[in-house]
């Protein structure tokens, strides 16, 4: 009996090992971190870094993390990729946050097919291997069991006399104030100035650029990225005065090669507008209102600790100190060129049920062999 106990016993911990194995062997990649999937500042080599300390294998999957409608995620060929043509992918995801499974080993490329973004450096390539699964041995049972040594036979102690337990006096609970959370830092947000449309005379005229910034809040930090044709249009900005009039002549600042990002430095109006003869007074300007960005750090409400005095009776009284927590505060962002925060790359969750599948297993061979 003793020894089929043994061999059940290495069994399932020859399962159990090859479970946990199996558990551990996909990664969860978040693309960028917490930077996401956007237009980096220092261009292609931003991705290529990122990817550059990281093993991608069969089974992993990628996670895209962008501002919907402002970004997308387009799997293309190494001839496509080396272009930035997004005309024929071989798929496309619009909605954030993207899932990608890698389920075939080589190189695979991913863009983002909203035009002017994928060369100015919102690419990945990665290079997918075969995921290796080494065996785990089980370990050899004994040939024989040890020898059961006899029990000495116990003499029977003479029992002492039973004494009068004194009640002892409840120590008074005192439940601790909760550290105070502090409210989520709002990051840099990147605006792609007309979305989809981008930087060109727009068909209804200068309301189409004054109600795609009516929506928004605009802080020092955040990044204008202006998609234009090269050649065909450009960025200066100017004071209100030349805003007004459409005058392009000795403006503050002028961006010609696309695409433009620029870094909103200081509070107030800032005013923009295309310098090309005409495109101003058919529409092309944008009015914006900038903001400090601070706030102010928000806290949940600390309970008061209560300390209840000892009771004289025999039973203890329960005290409960549990406060109500306050509504998490959910930071709103609209596009990933903040600080997003990344799922965790390899979860417990599975570990921790085979663990206790395990031991379950475990106590029930226990139960009918001893």
């Amino acid at each position: 009996m003793a020894k089929n106990f043994n061999v059940l016993v290495f069994v399932l911990l020859a399962v159990a090992a090859n479970l946990f194995h199996g558990s551990f062997a996909q990664t969860r990649h978040v693309v960028g971190d917490t930077t996401g999937w956007t237009i980096p500042t220092n261009g292609a080599s931003f991705y290529t870094n990122w990817a550059s300390n990281k093993t991608f294998t069969v089974g992993d999957t990628l996670v895209f993390n962008y501002a919907s409608g402002q970004h997308d995620v387009a799997k293309v060929t190494k001839t496509a990729y080396d272009s930035c043509n997004g005309a024929n992918t071989l798929f496309t995801l619009t909605n954030s946050p993207a899932t990608v499974t890698l389920n075939e080993t080589g190189q695979q490329n991913f863009i983002c097919a909203v035009p002017g973004h994928c060369s100015a450096g919102q690419k990945l390539s990665i290079n997918v291997v075969k995921a290796s699964a080494s065996p785990v041995s089980a370990p050899t049972p004994s040939a024989s069991p040890p020898k059961a040594t006899p029990a000495p036979t116990p003499v029977p102690a003479k029992s002492p006399a039973p004494t009068k337990a004194a009640t002892p006096a409840p120590a008074p609970s005192t439940t601790a104030s909760p550290t105070p959370a502090p409210a989520p830092a709002t990051g840099r947000v990147t605006y792609t100035v007309g979305d989809t449309i981008g930087w060109i005379i727009p068909s209804n005229g200068t309301a189409a650029y004054t109600t795609w910034a009516s929506g928004k809040s605009f802080k020092v930090g955040d990044i204008l990225v202006f998609n234009f044709q090269l050649n065909a249009h450009n960025v200066e900005e100017v004071t209100k005065e030349k805003y007004d009039s459409c005058n392009s002549t000795s403006p503050i600042a002028t961006f010609s090669n696309p695409p433009v990002r620029v870094t909103l430095n200081k509070t107030g109006t800032h005013y923009y507008i295309c310098g090309v003869p005409g495109h101003c007074s058919a529409g092309q300007k944008l009015s914006i209102n900038v903001g400090s960005g601070s706030s102010s750090p928000a806290t949940s409400p600390s309970p008061s600790a209560s300390s209840p005095s000892p009771s004289t009776g025999a039973t203890p009284p329960s005290a409960s100190g549990s406060p109500s927590p306050g509504s998490p505060v959910t930071p709103s962002s609209q596009s990933p060129g903040g600080s997003v925060s990344p799922p965790p790359e390899n979860s417990g969750a599975a570990s921790l049920g085979v663990a206790g599948l395990f031991v379950t297993v475990l106590s029930i061979a226990a139960t009918f062999f001893c």
